[in-house]
């Protein structure tokens, strides 16, 4: 395995091997040091908890060492761009950079979010593309501009773990949020959810369709691997008779880049795109699954998140071990 960037890069029987690899280093089974002796750098441009905590212990669990780094603030402010001329603020170029981890660690680890501020931009992963193209060793995607693979590996583990390789009704729900998202996590974690078969209904508001390219590239994954994909703007029908429900917010690509607009659009959405305990009674008894972090009575409401059909724990802990996996591979 030289990068891990997406799921799609990946065969169903790959991605099946990886969350078996990550159920035997859960157990226990497999106790392994493949990172003796190994560094891995972490590089985040923006804040984190669990892809920090969990992946950093995973790097010790396997008997590596992790660097952590933060452009701008731990290191050095960085330009990815070719051919400008430096005289802003930043202070130096990836080019440099990654070559210079590539002589100290094993693979390197990039978190980057969208900025929110030019659609057609950034849905090309311009900081994530210059890590692959500079860097001699393998780049892990610890959340980009369009993806975030390791959680949706450990989102598709978890539902594993709940109902085993059953087919079942999987339902991504849009909720509402006080101001616009990137779209990474329900990127991936529909595109995953294809690649395992499973039915998909995705449910958003009109105005919030996720990219139309990647969209195909889901309905294509579901034909391939026997499940099916439906979109639906209807927030109370599409939680009918549903086994998986995932919350997440995301803003619109008709006001990316300015905010105020998308804001003002979902004003009115707020009351009936939450996940209440209304909703998930028309549902076939469904886990409820979320990242974190959440805005609790906003995304989802109290009663809801406490309850015992709430796996988002269960979603957290599992990063600590697909991650294990991702890295042994990698790296053994």
């Amino acid at each position: 395995m030289k990068n891990f960037l997406k799921t799609s890069d990946f065969s169903r029987d790959e991605l099946e091997n990886l969350l078996e690899a990550a159920l035997r280093f859960k157990r226990g089974e497999d106790l392994s040091k493949p990172l003796n002796g190994k560094s891995v750098a972490l590089v985040f441009f923006n804040p984190s908890l669990r892809t920090r905590a969990s992946t950093q212990v995973g790097i010790y669990e396997l008997g590596g060492n992790a660097v952590i780094l933060e452009p701008g603030n731990s290191s050095w402010t960085l330009e990815h761009r070719e051919n400008v001329v430096m005289d802003d603020d930043k202070t130096e170029h990836l080019k440099e950079f990654a070559c210079v981890l590539e002589r100290y660690v094993g693979a390197i680890g990039v978190r980057t979010f969208a900025r929110l501020e030019n659609w057609e931009e950034e849905r090309l992963e311009p900081v994530l593309s210059a890590f692959e193209k500079y860097s001699g060793v393998p780049i892990i995607n610890l959340e980009s501009a369009m993806h975030h693979p390791c959680q949706a590996l450990a989102d598709v583990l978890t539902i594993r773990e709940k109902f085993g390789k059953q087919k079942k009704n999987v339902l991504l729900t849009w909720a509402w949020h006080p101001k616009p998202l990137p779209m990474a996590v329900p990127n991936s974690f529909a595109l995953a959810t294809a690649q395992m078969g499973h039915d998909l209904t995705i449910a958003h508001p009109s105005g919030f369709e996720l990219d139309d390219e990647l969209m195909q590239e889901i309905k294509n994954q579901a034909e391939e691997n026997g499940g099916s994909v439906e979109i639906s703007n209807d927030v109370n029908s599409s939680f009918e008779n549903v086994e998986v429900v995932y919350a997440k917010s995301w803003g619109s690509k008709n006001f990316y880049g300015a905010p105020e607009k998308d804001i003002e659009f979902r004003v009115d959405l707020r009351n009936d795109w939450i996940v209440d305990e209304t909703k998930m009674g028309w549902t076939n008894d469904a886990i409820f699954m979320h990242c974190l972090p959440v805005r609790r009575n906003v995304i989802v409401t109290d009663s809801v998140i406490d309850s015992a059909n709430s796996v988002v724990v269960d979603q957290a802990e599992n990063r600590l071990h697909v991650q294990k996996a991702i890295l042994a591979k990698i790296l053994k």
